[in-house]
């Protein structure tokens, strides 16, 4: 069958608007895809959201599956994994990729469990490659390697599921690279009409409010971070300057935040988000693998630390070696006489 290692993305919606970690998903099914000799396939739910069909096209899928319903305009776990579910049992892809978002967290487990599939979740990378098993000796080309940091982030895990499919990872919003848009590029677009069992729809919506959020951090081209090695708020105030001088996002570790310098929307790390700015300057933070994991992909880091040893500095490009309370001052100073 043609569709046999088809690489599945589904995509995540709210009010028309794409989740970024669905179009980096797609980026990464078309290396996958490439490499299987395959297509991407895009699962699009929702309703009158045909006009995204295009798009998810643009940036990398072959064939949108769209699912137009009203009982999907918004997101209920019910409605979302039966028509997932239904869709995997009749076209039996080879890989199915979720975002590890609050949705994708939600959804995951259920396709899963109802498939009997196995699933890793908050993957940080995603490789083909062949296993050969250790009980019957049997090897399985072309898996889908499934790799995660464990352990509290001291081990990275590569999981394999040979035998059961769709092989189905959840996977980090922020690191994988999203493809540029291409306007000329074509593909399917195939409505499919889900069913409903009147017990998908038990749970009823009466109403909704959202808030946007005030932190951006995976769109900003600094950021300036802060740890545990920050004594107490007022440096982190003085953190807080640089960034807006910088015109910058605050972000801080998992350490900074349980200590109450800042709220967990900022947090950068294993248990946070990815980013990928232009500048990351790293403050009082040892650079533990687990917060490295969120950060090590920028395009330029700057680590001040007073401990030479950190392990920060083993992925800066600059190290400042020396007591936050002095160096930053003396960076906000040279930066307030530049604009002057």
């Amino acid at each position: 069958m043609a569709n046999e290692r088809n690489v599945w993305v589904f995509v995540e919606q709210a009010e028309g608007q794409l989740a970024e970690v669905s179009l980096e998903l797609l980026a990464k099914g078309r290396e996958l895809a490439g490499q299987l000799g395959s297509e991407v396939w895009a699962v699009l739910g929702g309703h009158r959201v045909g006009h995204l069909a295009q798009r998810l096209i643009q940036c990398g899928a072959d064939r949108v599956l769209a699912a137009d319903h009203p009982e999907l305009e918004l997101y209920r776990t019910l409605p979302y994994a039966r028509m997932l579910i239904q869709l995997v049992q009749v076209r039996r892809p080879y890989i199915l990729l979720i975002g590890a978002t609050p949705l994708g967290r939600d959804l995951a487990p259920r396709v899963a469990s109802a498939l009997r599939a196995g699933l890793t979740a908050d993957c940080t990378d995603l490789q083909i490659g062949d296993y050969t098993s250790r009980q019957d000796k049997a090897t399985y080309s072309n898996l889908l390697y499934q790799i995660r940091p464990a352990f509290g982030g001291n081990l990275i895990a590569t999981i394999v599921n040979p035998r059961h499919l769709p092989q189905m990872a959840t996977v980090r919003e922020g690191v994988m690279q999203r493809l540029t848009s291409d306007p000329a590029r074509k593909g399917v677009v195939e409505a499919v009409q889900p069913s409903f069992d009147p017990a998908d729809l038990v749970l009823q919506i009466l109403s909704r409010e959202t808030r946007p959020s005030a932190v951006n951090l995976k769109e900003a081209s600094v950021v300036v971070a802060g740890g545990a090695g920050l004594r107490g708020l007022a440096e982190f105030e003085l953190l807080r300057e640089l960034a807006y001088l910088l015109g910058g996002e605050v972000g801080a570790s998992r350490a900074a935040v349980d200590a109450g310098y800042i709220s967990r929307a900022h947090q950068v790390g294993q248990t946070g988000l990815t980013v990928r700015p232009r500048l990351y300057i790293a403050v009082g933070i040892s650079g533990a693998v687990q917060h490295r994991a969120g950060m090590d992909q920028s395009n330029k880091i700057i680590a001040i630390n007073t401990d030479s040893t950190a392990p920060i500095f083993q992925v800066a490009h600059y190290k400042i070696v020396g007591d936050a309370a002095e160096v930053l001052p003396l960076l906000i100073r040279a930066l307030r006489e530049k604009t002057r």
